[in-house]
């Protein structure tokens, strides 16, 4: 089975790990192609190759489909331009390439867009933070008008951001200075934020949210078609250094279990949740895509990625014991390079 990976975030190496160990009849080959020369996850990789470097959208697509039929490509796992190639499975399928796709390329498209995912999710399915969505200043003074008239703390971030960028939580005692000097991060002065609204009169959809004070869960999950085969939480510790810990939270797993089936996730992916001060758990997001954590949650018992695979090739799926309360973390560790020429 040759599976190849795109151009995609540098955290793929433990997936590739966990793919490579994975008890596949014929075995597994982790094929992945980058424009960076010198990309890390070249190093936990069976085969790499360099891509082109600025190919874009039908351009980019005729190489992918090139690329599959010179490299026998079993399965495609695409991560960028995922929507475009998903909307071309079929002409994938003939050069015998089967795409995987998390989602539709109408669900990735909701997914990414964090105003239009809040807005459109039923409740019945998962319960989200209270927020407002705005393009301009006076919408922005009414949504904190309004919150706050229930919430204690805001926060606001972008409709459309990976990785947190652009989060902030709304500060309406201190100024940016005491920020930098005492090194308070990801808060942002209410007063501040607000002055330089005057000089932006409209912007991209921004949302200004409840913020949610309590314990973070990430969760890894694979999925096949819209049925959950595994997942596994992560709650993170809310100070650096003491890991995270294996949990089975009961609310968690029903919202991960009824989002997988709404939208019909498959693959592998990620869920997060965030509580607030009661302890009550609201969804955070759904990345269509492994998290960087995804190989300390394969430490609990389960081998997600394997157990993908075994959906895939229709063998049977068993799922080992997840070994829940086990305390896991990340440890840096030094390499050399060896860029691709």
């Amino acid at each position: 089975m040759r599976i190849w990976f795109n151009k995609t975030f540098s955290s793929i190496s433990s997936v590739f790990h966990n793919l490579r160990q994975a008890r596949i009849e014929g075995g597994v080959s982790v094929v992945y192609t980058h424009s960076n020369p010198a990309a890390s996850a070249f190093l936990a990789a069976d085969e790499a190759l360099l891509e082109p470097a600025g190919l874009v959208g039908a351009a980019y697509l005729d190489w992918c489909l090139g690329f599959c039929q010179q490299y026998r490509i079993d399965y495609f796992w695409p991560a960028k331009e995922s929507v475009l190639m998903v909307q071309h499975q079929a002409d994938f399928a003939r050069v015998g390439t089967q795409v995987i796709a998390v989602a539709t390329p109408e669900t990735l498209a909701r997914l990414n867009h964090k105003g239009d995912f809040y807005r459109t999710l039923p409740p019945a399915v998962a319960q989200v933070m209270a927020c407002m969505a705005v393009t301009d200043s006076a919408g922005f003074d009414r949504a904190v008008a309004e919150l706050s008239q229930h919430h204690a703390a805001l926060c606001v971030k972008p409709a459309v951001s990976v990785f947190g960028l652009g989060f902030r939580i709304l500060d309406t005692q201190r100024d940016s200075i005491t920020h930098l000097l005492n090194g308070v991060e990801y808060q942002i002065p209410l007063t501040e934020l607000r002055a330089g609204m005057e000089h932006t009169s409209t912007f991209p959809e921004l949302l200004v949210m409840e913020h949610l004070s309590g314990a973070e869960w990430s969760v890894d999950c694979a999925g096949r078609n819209g049925q959950l085969l595994c997942g596994i939480q992560r709650k993170k510790h809310p100070q650096a250094g003491y890991g995270q810990e294996i949990d089975n939270n009961a609310a968690i797993q029903g919202m991960v279990e009824r989002l997988t089936a709404y939208y019909g996730l498959n693959g592998l992916f990620n869920i997060q949740f965030k509580s607030r001060a009661d302890g009550e758990p609201r969804l955070l997001e759904i990345n269509p895509r492994p998290a960087g954590g995804f190989g300390m949650a394969c430490l609990a018992g389960v081998n997600l990625a394997e157990v993908f695979l075994h959906s895939l090739t229709g063998d049977a799926v068993v799922i080992p014991p997840i070994r829940y309360g086990l305390r896991v973390a990340e440890v840096s560790t030094p390499v050399v390079l060896q860029p691709l020429s």
